[in-house]
């Protein structure tokens, strides 16, 4: 079924729980602060360093309901924005980068709420674009924008290199897919990425229904990530930096199940796919009916629909099963135990039905982001473990077929599959 058959378009979702529950949204983000459903400040700040990271945790200190978040984080990026042009003015030109992008990243927060289409949301994505583009102008490596075309419109990403291309160099090459609350603007940090300091290109994608994309109307079906796969194929196809031998894919979040339908369709044209958190469960019902009705708000709004009860039929296609016979590419996922919007027995039966090479790393008593648990403290970092298995696939290295569970002392118990 296709959005365009089930929804105008034209006005705000409409979900039961949220009418019921706003009241109870509320008193949370009172009591609880704006990380009530999941830790977003950390993963919206973090490209920009622990100083934009402080800011933003101060912004979260004045916002007391839902309807406060967009105003105190675009009232924040004003005043970043006008503090990046005076440096920018004065010749301060690292400093005014750090400003740029911190004021990118504010925007792009204060447009996570904002479920409808109108002169906020648009005005808001082009202060993103905006500031991001200041943040362009210094960066510390090559960064660009990217259109790549799709179904009659484009979708928006950007190009980073990990360094100045010498001539004739090709570069591994990262498409990296977010989540819900993920922008392009987020998935790449100004210094020490992980990525870019492995000698990896990185292109940031705002896939079907993600952040600037939905703002052209360009909304989420649950096989389009497929048709979206081609598109950036062929774009890197005519970008001679790319080396297309050494192509991986990797997914956050949600990006769990946009990255997994991007990578199959691609099949052996990539050398791997890895993903931390995991949005897997087959008709999403936990995240969608279980969890904050933001979710399903949200979701709603990236797939075009207003009607609830179209939308839940919709999401029965929302299922990575009858793609697991095409996984025969190297596959990883890393998860926590309990994850708290996909419950980890879906992607355990997942992987059971992957043909190919495979990972699952498990953290025990971990949550939806691979937080808050001793596993995670005492373990490997998730980003850094999957920036080296990516890396050792481009290379050719082999591997074995396990499963891990790291338990809380930060030591992994193996099994193979």
């Amino acid at each position: 079924m296709s959005t365009s058959d089930s929804s105008s378009h034209a006005g705000a979702p409409y979900s039961q729980r949220w009418k019921e529950q706003r009241w109870l949204l509320d008193a949370v983000v009172r009591t609880v602060g704006v990380e009530w459903d999941q830790a977003r400040i950390g993963s919206k700040s973090r490209p920009a360093g622990a100083e934009a990271e402080a800011e933003f945790r101060a912004v979260a200190t004045r916002i007391k309901r839902y309807d406060d978040f967009d105003r105190e984080f675009a009232a924040q990026a004003r005043k970043r924005m006008r503090m990046a042009a005076r440096l920018e003015e004065e010749g301060r030109l690292v400093a005014a980068r750090e400003a740029w992008m911190t004021a990118a990243l504010l925007w792009s927060t204060a447009c996570w709420p904002l479920h409808e289409h109108g002169e906020r949301l648009h005005a808001y994505e082009r202060a993103v674009n905006e500031c991001f583009e200041g943040y362009m102008r210094h960066a510390p490596q090559p960064t660009f924008r990217v259109e790549i075309p799709f179904e009659g419109k484009h979708l928006p990403a950007y190009m980073h290199l990990p360094r100045e291309r010498k001539p004739g160099e090709r570069f591994p090459t990262v498409i990296i897919i977010g989540g819900m609350d993920s922008s392009k603007e987020n998935m790449v940090s100004m210094y020490g990425d992980r990525f870019l300091q492995r000698g990896f290109a990185v292109l940031a994608l705002d896939g079907p229904g993600q952040a600037e994309a939905i703002t052209r109307r360009i909304f989420f079906t649950p096989t389009n990530f497929a048709d979206a796969a081609e598109a950036t194929y062929s774009w890197l196809k005519t970008q001679d930096y790319v080396d297309l031998d050494k192509l991986v894919v990797r997914g956050t979040s949600f990006g769990s199940y946009f990255g997994t339908v991007f990578a199959t369709q691609l099949g052996d044209r990539i050398k791997g796919f890895a993903a931390t958190g995991v949005c897997q469960e087959p008709g999403c019902d936990t995240i969608f009916n279980s969890a904050s009705p933001t979710f399903k708000m949200r979701f709603m709004f990236m797939s075009g629909f207003e009607d609830e009860e179209k939308f839940d039929a919709f999401c029965k296609g929302i299922d990575l099963r009858p793609l697991a016979p095409r996984i025969t590419f190297p596959y990883m996922v890393v998860a926590g135990e309990k994850d708290q919007l996909s419950p980890i027995e879906h992607t355990e039966a997942l992987f059971e039905r992957i043909p190919g090479p495979k990972r699952l790393v498990i953290f025990e008593g971990a949550n939806h982001g691979v937080a808050a648990a001793p596993s995670v403290s005492n373990g490997e970092e998730k980003v850094t473990m999957i920036a080296d298995w990516l890396l050792d696939r481009v290379n050719g290295k082999p591997f074995v077929s396990e499963r891990w569970f790291v338990d809380a002392s930060g030591a992994p118990r193996v099994t193979p599959y």
